[in-house]
Order: C-alpha cells, then structure tokens, then sequence
C-alpha cells in the first residue's frame, strides 16, 4: 500500500492512520480497506462531524438560553471526544474553540448566578413587603371585610413573586402565617364580642318595645308623649341588634308609638273644633253684651249681662289664639256697666249730694274772701301779700270748677 499525506495528518504504508497535533503524531487507527486517500477522506469527515458539533453547540450558547451547566456538560463530554478522537483535521483548533466556549460558559455562569442573586434580593424586598403588610393589618386592621381581602390578595403576591433563599423564605413564610392567624383571631374575638353587645341590645331593645307597647292606648297625653321622648332616647342609647332583630324590634316600637301619636291627633283634632265651637258661640255673646253700651237702663244692663255671664262659662275654653281678643271683650264690657252703675250711685246718693254742695259753698266763701285780701293788698302796695292772694285764688276757682261739675252730675 501506498502512503498519503495531510497537513492535519498521514496514512502509512502499512495502513497505519496518524494525525498531527501540537504534542506530535499519535495513531487513530489503521485503514486497510481501500486507498489512502481514502482513508484520509474517512478521517477527515469524522473531524467535520466533530467540528459541526461544536459550532452547533456555539449557536446555542449564542442564540438560546442554554444552562451554564447542560453547555458545560457538552464541553466536557466534546472534550473528551476529542482527547482521543479518530480524525484528521486541527484538533488543537478544536480544542482552543471549546476553551473559548468554556470561557462563554463561564461568562454566562457568572451572569446567571448574578441575575439569580438579585433576582433573590428582589423577591426577598417582595416578600418582606408582603409580610409588612400583613403584620400591619393583623396589628391595626378593623375594617374586616376589605382587610381580609387585602390578606387573601397579599398571599396571591407571595405565591407569584418569585422564591427568595430557602432559609429566608422559610422565616417571612412563619411570619406572613403568624400574621394571617392574629387577623383571623382578632377578627373572630371582635365578632363574638360585636355577637354579645347584639345580644344585650336586642334584650334592651325588647323591654323597650314592651314599654313602649303597654303605653300606646294611653290617653294622658302630654304625660305619655313625654315618656315616649324618654323611650326614644333610651332606644338610641341602647346599641344595634343584629339586623332581623333590629328591623323586627323597631317596627314593633314604632307601631305603638305611632299608635299613640296618631290617636293623639285625632283627639287634639277634634279638641280644636270643639274649641273654635266654643269661640263662635263666644263671639256671639261678645255681639250681644256690647249692645248693651252705652247703658240706658242700669238694672236692665246688669240682668242681661249677669245672663251673658253664665252663657260664657258655660260655653267652656276656646283656642288660645282667640283667648285675649274675647276675654279682653267681656271685660272692656263688664268695667262700662261697672262705671255706670258707680256714676249712678253717685247721682242717687244723699250723703253724695250734700258733701258736694258744702263743698261748692266753701269754695265760693274762700274765693270771696281771698278777693278781699287781694285788693286790700293792692291798695296798700304790699305785692308779696298781693302775689299769695292771687296764687291762692286761682287754686280756689279751679277747685270750684270740678266741684260745680260733680255737683251738676250728682244733681241729675
């Protein structure tokens, strides 16, 4: 057999395949079943197959998301292959392309375990925000309903948000529980507690209901009005029952209190009419007495308004809009008989008549007199004597002007 030869490689006389690296010559194998050439071209396509692999592997380091750890397993094992691989070609090229593959890798390595790390700070942050919050509402929540939600809503962030370290997750996984069991414990003791004051509210509520319900066919009207203002107070001072009884109670209560209130109006009601009766018949008598001025006929005057008298109280109360224009009425009456009958009295008085008549004498005689003193002071020029004389004297005569008057009224 003939030789041929490769820059990569060679084929011996006696068959014997070697290829060339940068360490020398080692056998890959013997070839004894055709050409050298042919051989060499064997050989070489197994160094082609060897070399696509890589750039293959090249690819997917460049243009997917292949692991640091899958890529450097295939490193390792095309590695291996190649340490004692049976081909010719520039196995030393491979090699530096699989080193620099290795360098990629570990390049990736590096970035991925950074992403990874910070990709743990972030969820750790999350996670502890998480868990923030929900010691927060665990510790001061009292709206129960939008805070439950809230929990419920917070432990769908921490299953989405991604895992921090195991020892870490672990610690805000305890208190994120820790916190979802205080809110369900407060929330449940703020309950039974809320359970118990309905509870007393609706055995309050029930005796108020009870008062409430034995007063409503009262008729002491302002007593009984007043005490449902007190039950009213106590009603809103005594708390919330729970919804079906609070609704069942208050429609109890104020069915009897609108019992009560409405047989209350019907009687005012009809008390007004019977007062504004009363004022009509009133108005009535008020026209007749004052026919009555001025007065003719004293006795006559006096039976007719001893009559009206009677009439009037017997016709009972009136509104009390009408109380002073009907009442003032009857007594501007009742005081013109009144003076009347004293200006009667008086003109039909003895006694009256000659105490009047000596008192018009009296005046006369001390006017007379007084008039003497006054010119007898004039004539002698005593002014100071005149100037009393005079002052005295027309106190007299007005005197005796109101005298004569009284006696005309008593002389008839």
């Amino acid at each position: 057999m003939s030789t041929a030869n490769d820059p990569w490689g060679r084929v011996d006389a006696d068959g014997t395949v070697y290829v060339r690296t940068g360490e020398g010559e080692r056998v890959i194998g013997s070839w004894q079943a055709g050409t050298p050439d042919e051989a060499l071209a064997f050989f070489r396509r197994k160094f082609e197959a060897m070399a696509t692999e890589i750039s293959l592997l090249e690819q997917r380091l460049t243009t997917t998301d292949l692991s640091p750890a899958h890529a450097m397993t295939a490193i390792d094992r095309l590695r291996g292959s190649l340490a004692d691989a049976h081909a010719i070609g520039d196995l030393d090229a491979l090699g530096a392309r699989l080193d620099a593959l290795a360098g990629k890798v570990d390049h990736r390595r590096q970035e991925v375990r950074a992403a990874r790390d910070h990709a743990r700070v972030e969820a750790r942050e999350t996670k502890e925000r998480i868990v923030a919050e929900a010691e927060r509402i665990a510790a001061e929540a009292t709206h129960w309903k939008n805070s439950g939600e809230r929990l419920r809503q917070l432990l769908e962030e921490w299953k989405a948000a991604p895992r921090a370290d195991r020892a870490v997750e672990a610690v805000l996984w305890k208190r994120l529980s820790a916190a979802r069991n205080a809110f369900n414990k407060r929330r449940k003791a703020y309950f039974a507690e809320l359970e118990g004051e309905r509870d007393l509210a609706r055995d309050r509520k029930e005796k108020l209901v009870a008062d409430a319900e034995a007063l409503q066919d009262s008729t002491d009207w302002p007593a009984t009005a007043s005490a449902y203002r007190e039950l009213m107070h106590s009603w809103k001072a005594a708390g919330r029952a729970g919804r079906g009884d609070e609704e069942q109670l208050w429609a109890r209560f104020k069915a009897a209190q609108d019992k009560f209130f409405q047989a209350r109006s019907e009687a005012y009601s009809a008390k007004t009419e019977e007062l504004r009766r009363h004022a009509e018949v009133k108005s009535q008598l008020l026209e007749e007495a004052g026919r009555l001025i001025p007065v003719t006929d004293i006795r006559a005057c006096r039976a007719t308004l001893r009559d009206i008298q009677e009439r009037w109280e017997q016709a009972g109360p009136v509104p009390r809009d009408s109380q002073d224009r009907l009442e003032g009425g009857l007594r501007r009456i009742e005081e013109a008989v009144r003076k009347a009958e004293e200006a009667q009295w008086r003109r039909s008085s003895p006694e009256a008549l000659a105490r009047a008549r000596d008192t018009v004498e009296q005046l006369r005689s001390a006017i007379a007199g007084l008039e003497q003193q006054l010119a007898k002071a004039r004539s002698g020029g005593d002014d100071r004597a005149a100037k009393q004389a005079d002052e005295a004297l027309t106190a007299r005569r007005s005197w005796l002007t109101e005298a004569e008057n009284t006696l005309a009224e008593l002389s008839g």
